[in-house]
């Protein structure tokens, strides 16, 4: 059972999104647009269906359900899968957001919170996103900025570029900006308070803001984390960097051409999420081609996986 498992995506249409997954990575989909594809996931809004070997059909929740060792010790701890991945094609700019942490998320909403990081992969000139705010704010300042329509005078902007990693930790305040086509690894959780969204409408309604959830749990000063990748390895034909490491995941970056051998480990999955490019991942004895888009589940267990052609791959573990 642990071999290469390839995953079909699960797509959303949103009132931001765009068709640059539709035109750069090939996907099909009769939606109207694509604003994310869930490379990774497993939950009742969204169920990767596995395209290869003695799970083939099958959903990726009742595969991890029925097979928790793939998992690895680190996963086996979580009742529900504990990771989400994602592309996300920004035509418009998101809403202005925040996301609880575990504690909060438990009582409130019966879920993880959502911690997560993203990898900019490209993006127009000029683009830009909301991170955290420019100086340190009390909560009652914070909400007096929304009443008074003061608040995005407050927020951080940042210009963005290709490669440009930003690490958004439970209660940090953020949206992705127009423009901003990105990879997200973040915790396994949906759950979302709106602080503001540019007046739009959908169907003429605009959507649900959630105001004194998001004063609840938003860091009301500037962000201090690193964006910087933590460590940069290389040697013939292969750059390794670790993008983020924290408490709920690791997110790396893989470029090779050529060879390049993972040693895998009885403590985690690795996901592996091919950016670009083209080759093929080989682990116990099974070879999947890989191709820009594709997303394969590695199943946690030792062995090598080997990893051959001329790719830039996103690999993240627990």
């Amino acid at each position: 059972m642990n071999y290469p498992i390839k995953l079909k995506p699960v797509f959303k249409e949103i009132v931001w999104g765009g068709n640059r997954l539709k035109n750069d990575y090939g996907f099909e989909s009769n939606l109207n647009n694509i604003a994310e594809a869930w490379m990774l996931c497993a939950r009742d809004d969204g169920d990767n269906i596995v395209e290869n070997g003695v799970f083939s059909g099958k959903s990726f929740k009742e595969v991890v359900a029925e097979n928790k060792s793939l998992l690895g010790r680190k996963g086996e701890k979580y009742a529900e899968f504990p990771l989400l991945i994602k592309f996300i094609d920004a035509k418009s700019d998101l809403s202005v957001q925040v996301h609880p942490d575990d504690e909060y998320a438990r009582i409130h909403e019966n879920s993880y919170g959502k911690t997560e990081a993203w990898y900019i992969l490209d993006c127009d000139e000029g683009a830009q996103l909301i991170y955290g705010f420019k100086n340190e704010l009390s909560r009652d300042e914070f909400r007096k900025s929304i009443e008074d329509n003061t608040f995005l005078e407050n927020v951080n902007k940042v210009n963005v570029k290709k490669g440009d990693i930003f690490f958004i930790k439970a209660g940090t305040l953020h949206a992705i900006g127009g423009g901003i086509l990105l990879a997200e690894v973040q915790q396994n959780c949906n759950t979302t308070y709106r602080v503001y969204d540019y007046g739009r409408l959908v169907n003429g309604v605009p959507r649900e803001l959630h105001i004194e959830k998001a004063i609840d749990v938003t860091d009301t000063v500037p962000p201090t984390d690193s964006n910087e990748p933590v460590c940069v390895k290389s040697g013939d034909g292969f750059e390794f960097k670790n993008l983020c490491s924290c408490e709920f995941f690791n997110m790396d970056t893989i470029t090779v051409e050529g060879n390049y051998k993972i040693s895998g480990t009885d403590d985690t999955f690795i996901s592996l999420l091919v950016l670009n490019g083209n080759g093929s991942v080989s682990f116990n004895g099974t070879t999947v081609d890989a191709k820009s888009g594709d997303s394969i589940f590695i199943p946690a267990g030792k062995g090598d996986i080997l990893i051959s052609g001329k790719m830039e791959i996103l690999s993240s573990t627990l």
